[in-house]
């Protein structure tokens, strides 16, 4: 008998271009988009524009570099920048603000939501002993608090307080679209008024690479010039460009399907001894192990990788499951019996 498939819930990053998504990469119309002149990279960048509201969009190979060059964009070498707490640029971008954009990170809030008193109280007083703050980073929805959907009202409320105090604000939206969906509401809605967007094609949308940056068209005409210093200047690339299309025409809606299987996985846990498992607001389900079970969250997730169920650690007794279009509403009651399974054979 064949071992059972294995259930990749580590990232919604691991999908692998589907059948139709192949077909849109081979047969795309292609050209020098360095120079300017591939079609459909330009499509992509109109498109994710029009969908956030934005004047203008720059296709980007990574989230990571979205974000630096939006660093760039609001802030001098040396000066800070307030991010929201457990921010992707703070965690999880190899040092790249301090390395690449010259600025110092500083958090606030508390699971990814500033209010509009932490950030008054985060401001540095205008003099030159002082360092700048020049900009704000938020982030929607927010991957360490759990595919948390930020409270729209507050974020607004946030940007507003941020523009009044003279500060930039840029918008980490990796998976905005799936907050968009989540809600019923339109991206450019869920983006609101921050000054720049980024948006990752190659996380719930499915597509192999890929983010967009959107602002104005100063802005981005001076993030183009950034793009091509950071290395991210690509030629023929609109065949990655016709994947984000596919997946824009047929993966969007579909990320509803992902939040009801992360709602059934966290359900299908509920309950179980020596695990509390958060219920999600979109993809991603944070599986706390109880520090008494017998194993540490690296322990738990090499038991779990053995029956086939591969998690991220995501702390010292903490994991992350994230649903994705390879996983079906099947494969997640399945891995919940056996994170199940394993937390009763850990305490035994």
């Amino acid at each position: 008998m064949p071992p059972p498939r294995t259930i990749d819930l580590r990232s919604d990053t691991v999908t692998r271009p589907t059948p139709g998504m192949r077909a849109a990469m081979a047969s795309a119309v292609v050209g020098d988009d360095v120079f300017g002149e591939d079609p459909t990279v330009a499509d992509l960048e109109r498109r994710v524009a029009a969908l956030m509201g934005r004047e203008y969009g720059l296709f980007v190979p990574s989230g990571t570099m979205g974000n630096q060059i939006a660093l760039q964009l609001h802030a001098r070498h040396g000066d800070e920048v307030l991010v929201a707490d457990g921010a992707h640029c703070l965690w999880y971008e190899s040092g790249a603000a301090a390395a690449i954009a010259g600025v110092q990170l500083v958090a606030v809030g508390t699971g990814g939501l500033v209010t509009p008193d932490e950030l008054r109280a985060a401001l540095r007083p205008r003099v030159d002993w002082c360092p700048k703050t020049s900009a704000l980073v938020l982030e929607n929805t927010h991957n360490r608090a759990g595919g948390k959907i930020i409270d729209l009202a507050v974020s607004r409320a946030v940007i507003t307080t941020a523009h009044a105090a003279g500060l930039a604000v840029h918008l980490d939206g990796a998976r905005l679209l799936n907050a968009s969906v989540a809600l019923g509401l339109t991206p450019a809605e869920v983006a609101g008024e921050a000054d720049t967007v980024s948006v990752c094609l190659s996380k719930g949308l499915g597509a192999p690479a890929g983010s967009v940056l959107v602002g104005s068209r100063e802005q981005m005409y001076e993030a183009r010039r950034l793009r091509k210093r950071m290395g991210g200047g690509m030629r023929q690339v609109g065949v990655l460009a016709a994947a984000g299309i596919f997946a824009l025409d047929h993966h969007l809606e579909r990320l509803a399907d992902d939040h009801h299987a992360a709602r059934a996985l966290a359900a299908g846990l509920d309950g179980c001894p020596g695990i509390t498992a958060v219920a999600p607001d979109t993809n991603i389900v944070m599986i706390d192990v109880a520090p008494g079970a017998g194993v540490d969250a690296h322990g738990f997730a090499d038991h779990a990788r053995v029956h086939g169920v591969l998690l991220s650690v995501f702390g010292e007794f903490r994991l992350r499951a994230v649903t994705h279009l390879e996983v079906s509403l099947d494969d997640a009651l399945t891995a919940a019996e056996v994170i199940r399974k394993v937390s009763r054979a850990v305490a035994a």
